[in-house]
């Protein structure tokens, strides 16, 4: 404790520290920048004889935000036929899937038809061997009567 109380305690004024790391960076050189060409105007516009020079770059400047949003529309329209080309692929995915189901369901079907049959024709069978057994024990008890 007795280190930390040697230090007076000042107010840290950060515009003042700004100011002197400003003020301490040599200057940044600044370099024109060239001029972009003018693009020209769309083809569905031109300029009127007789508008001023302030009305012509104002008009320019409105039709090309203007264009610049109309050929964003069309590059989501461009996403959305692609978008569009993938669901009909999928959709044909889908209608695959669907008709394998659909053989998949009838093939349970036939295959529930044939095992209910033969569990059917096995209990005819056993019926039919419990009445033979049942008849023969009956005569085998009926001979022993008479013998």
């Amino acid at each position: 404790m007795a280190n930390i109380e040697k230090f007076p305690r000042t107010k840290l004024d950060l515009a003042k520290l700004e100011a002197d790391v400003t003020a301490a960076m040599p200057p940044l050189p600044v370099r024109a920048v060239p001029p972009l060409p003018p693009e020209p105007l769309p083809e569905y516009v031109e300029h009127r004889e007789g508008v001023s020079r302030v009305g012509q770059l104002t008009a320019e400047a409105v039709v090309r935000d203007y264009e610049a949003a109309a050929k964003e529309i069309e590059a989501m329209g461009t996403e959305l036929i692609s978008a569009a080309k993938k669901c009909e692929a999928m959709t044909g995915e889908v209608h695959t899937a669907i008709a394998f189901m659909r053989d998949t369901a009838a093939s349970y079907r036939e295959e529930a038809k044939k095992i209910f049959k033969r569990i059917e024709e096995c209990a005819l069978f056993t019926e039919d061997v419990r009445k033979t057994c049942e008849t023969v024990k009956r005569r085998m008890t009926e001979d022993r009567g008479l013998a």
